[in-house]
């Protein structure tokens, strides 16, 4: 939509200074990376937990999913009051929330509580990442934009990393549960968030009121579906690649607690360096192309990724599938937060990654139900190659805006 007529002229923004945008970015990534962290602890776990209450690993598996489907509720709740009321009190109540429901996930004492305590840490996790990316995409220069995205989103994959490094040195030692008493520690984040991050000066400037949010959602209805198209495909590609690897490799591959957690966090490198590489390129070479070249290489990895004979090449696979998942992945907050309406942009673009979440929330539990009938290598490499090419076509099929002024008032659609 543009701006009519009437819309009175804007001040020049507020320009936020680079101390402020590194406290920002930080406390933003995370945000991302501590909630990622108490997401993960679970994969490392499943057979262990499954073990304890008396259930497959399918049934333990389904509690993912159960995760994965309540993120859209979080993002709803949270992303609206991000844009109605601003982004850093929403931030600092949801890392409280996503913290405590962690620890309590330590102490269930069944199965079904387990199930309840992680849907209803699906709420917390789906309520970060809309507020998060959008204050701190908001921040930064747009020049770099596509690097810093990459940046912040590869706290997903730090995340990974230090449930990793929590499988190698905590879990032999004190049991699974403790694991999940570690997810407590974030809650100390919101001390910083308080004392040094600021208001995002794109929302002081648009103060978006009931009426602005409404419309901008009802005129962008088009986009957002393909928003939700992109990003279930972006889900099918990072699940189907990441939450049962760990649990194939002890299956399928026969290695022991310590081997997979190395193992894992040589490929959490590479998705690291992975999102910071693509997001750089993203900058210069556009945000689309970016993205799929980066998935249809991860498609091409498969083979070496499954199907290796020796351990090293096994490595050098799981690095290169996690450096090219995430180097897609790596684009995203930049890509979704400059297609995103400025009225409503914690609304629309966290709404639009965890209602994609939401449609494939499934991927651990099929792939887990196809491991049963055909193998853990036949189904990872599987579901991998069909949802790598079909996710390049998707992210082709749409648009971009790079570089956007964020600080814009009405959408330039």
């Amino acid at each position: 939509m543009s701006a009519t007529a009437s819309t009175p002229a804007l001040p020049p923004a507020r320009k936020i200074t680079s101390s402020e945008a590194a406290h920002t970015l930080l406390a933003s990534f995370l945000g991302w990376a501590l909630d990622a962290f108490d997401f993960f602890v679970l994969i490392f776990v499943l057979p262990t937990v499954a073990k304890e209450f008396h259930k497959s690993v399918a049934d333990v598996a389904f509690t993912i999913t159960a995760t994965l489907a309540m993120r859209p509720v979080g993002a709803l709740i949270f992303g609206w009051v991000a844009d109605r009321y601003g982004r850093r009190i929403p931030l600092m109540i949801d890392v409280i929330f996503y913290s405590v429901v962690e620890v309590l996930s330590g102490f269930a004492p069944s199965y079904g509580w387990f199930l309840f305590l992680r849907a209803l840490y699906g709420i917390a996790m789906g309520g970060e990442w809309g507020v998060g990316a959008s204050l701190a995409m908001e921040a930064v220069s747009p020049k770099w934009r596509g690097f810093f995205s990459g940046l912040l989103q590869e706290g997903y994959a730090v995340g990974y990393l230090l449930a990793a490094a929590a499988y190698f040195f905590v879990f032999p030692y004190f049991g699974w549960r403790a694991m999940f008493f570690l997810g407590g520690a974030p809650a100390l984040l919101t001390i910083y968030i308080r004392a040094k991050v600021p208001e995002s000066e794109a929302w002081e400037r648009n103060r978006p009121d009931m009426a602005k949010i409404k419309r901008a959602v009802r005129e962008n209805w088009r986009l957002f579906l393909y928003l939700v198209l992109l990003m279930t495909m972006m889900n099918f590609v990072s699940h189907g690649t990441q939450d049962l690897y760990p649990t194939f490799l002890q299956k399928q591959r026969g290695f022991d607690s310590r081997t997979v957690a190395t193992i894992a966090l040589i490929y959490n490198v590479g998705a690291v360096l992975g999102g910071l590489v693509f997001g750089y390129f993203s900058d210069r070479l556009g945000r689309r192309r970016t993205m799929a070249f980066a998935v249809i290489c991860a498609g091409l990895v498969v083979p070496l990724w499954i199907y290796p004979g020796t351990l090293a090449m096994l490595i050098a696979g799981a690095f290169l599938m996690q450096f090219m998942v995430q180097g897609a992945w790596g684009v995203i907050p930049a890509h979704l937060t400059e297609l995103s309406p400025p009225e409503v942009r914690g609304l629309f673009s966290g709404l639009a990654y965890q209602m994609g979440v939401l449609l494939a929330s499934n991927a651990a539990f099929g792939e887990a139900l196809l491991a049963e009938k055909f193998g853990y290598s036949a189904a990872l490499a599987g579901v991998a190659a069909i949802v790598m090419v079909s996710t390049a076509v998707v992210i082709m099929l749409g648009r971009e805006r790079l570089g956007r002024d964020l600080h814009s008032s009405p959408s330039d659609t």
